[in-house]
């Protein structure tokens, strides 16, 4: 494991900074997610009475330095470089070492922001980093069939398909199937899609 507990990562790309999310994050993180409710609630867990008040947001804040500490797990909020403006999340979550050396991924970004190319360039730093720093071996995802976008980028970011996950989550309140994805950083399957 190459993982330091005591390094708080901060990962930067051509446009965006990935960071861990802090207290004053609040406002801007609950307007993007307010304002682009319609746009994600599609593809997530339903949303809680409280899903956007401070102290929610302060216990994901909480989390966050938690799992960072066990090393089980890293969240991210990505900050478009050039203003310092929130365009959306990216979260690794049961990350296991030993004989597994594997993580879920789960990611989402603001209705303003999407289709600009910044989840792929932050899913393709994550990876890397992953790879080269953190020394997991592979790298898990799901998403809705219909998710087409989300499809997309994960195939453009080097994951392949691995099957379909019957009832997998609670997506807007019904248990609903997703399809599955593995990046595996010594990856002997054929590539699929395009890009």
């Amino acid at each position: 494991m190459r993982f330091l507990k005591s390094k708080t990562p901060v990962l930067n790309t051509d446009r965006l900074r990935l960071r861990l999310p802090e207290t004053s994050d609040y406002a801007a993180w609950a307007e993007l997610r307010e304002s682009s409710r319609e746009f994600l609630e599609p593809w997530e867990p339903t949303w809680s009475d409280d899903h956007l008040t401070r102290d929610s947001f302060l216990a994901r804040v909480s989390w966050a330095e938690t799992a960072l500490k066990r090393v089980t797990g890293l969240s991210f909020l990505m900050i478009r470089r050039d203003d310092d403006i929130l365009v959306g999340g990216i979260t690794l979550d049961q990350m296991l070492f030993g004989p597994s050396q594997s993580v879920n991924i789960g990611y989402w970004v603001g209705e303003p922001f999407a289709r600009q190319g910044y989840m792929t360039e932050a899913l393709r730093k994550l990876v890397h980093h992953c790879f080269t720093e953190i020394g997991l071996s592979r790298i898990e995802a799901a998403c809705l069939p219909s998710n087409s976008a989300s499809c997309g980028l994960l195939e453009k970011t080097g994951f392949k398909y691995e099957g379909v996950a019957q009832s997998y989550l609670q997506i807007a309140g019904y248990w609903r199937s997703h399809v599955l994805y593995a990046n595996l950083r010594s990856d002997r399957r054929g590539r699929v899609g395009t890009g």
